[in-house]
This record gives structure tokens, C-alpha cells and sequence, in this order.
């Protein structure tokens, strides 16, 4: 709705948007903010990612977790600790174990 508007946004605002996603359980909403950052020509950064994968994983959704963990180490996107925690947490959740132990060999 915010790009509907003709309202200019910043990273900072659409990380807020994606982490109150993963608050609201909102995974989906979630992964179509990230969408319209990157379509939008937005900067999505560690944060972006992170508030993402850690949406995905409350949720359960471990395959789309990991896709965002690929797409981060694609986008050149530094990863962090917590990075590191949302994708392995996400692998957790969906019983994907040598998924999880193939992210921390990264």
C-alpha cells in the first residue's frame, strides 16, 4: 500500500515493515515487502534478510528460509551471527538437519 501511495521509501522503513511481519506471523507479507525492496530498487541489507529468514522460521517455512539464505550469499549481503541463527533455526523447525549443518560449513 505505501508503494501504491507514491510514499518514498528507505530501507529503514521497510525493515521495520519486515520485522513487524515476523512479530504479526506474517511470513508472507513479509517475503512480499522484501519483493517490492528489490523491485522497488530499495537496499536490502543483513537487516532485511535477517527479519525475513527469522519470519520464515517462526513460521516454519524452512525451504523459504534457506532460499533467502541463498539469495543473501548471492546478493553479496554480509552475513552475521544472526543470519546464521534464522536459517539454522528455520532447518531446525522443519527437521532439516543436514540442511542446517550444511549452512554452518559455510
Amino acid at each position: 500500500e505505501m508503494m501504491a501511495s507514491h510514499v518514498e521509501l528507505d530501507n529503514i522503513a521497510c525493515n521495520a515493515a519486515i520485522s513487524a511481519c515476523e512479530k504479526g506471523d506474517e511470513w508472507a507479507q513479509a517475503l512480499g515487502l522484501l519483493a517490492g525492496m528489490v523491485a522497488g530498487h530499495v537496499e536490502c541489507d543483513t537487516i532485511t534478510y535477517n527479519a525475513a529468514m527469522s519470519s520464515c522460521a517462526k513460521a516454519g517455512e524452512w525451504a523459504q528460509a534457506v532460499s533467502l539464505w541463498v539469495e543473501m550469499m548471492s546478493a553479496c549481503v554480509g552475513l552475521s551471527a544472526i543470519s546464521y541463527s534464522a536459517a539454522v533455526s528455520a532447518c531446525e523447525k522443519g527437521g532439516e538437519w543436514a540442511k542446517a549443518l550444511g549452512i554452518l560449513s559455510e
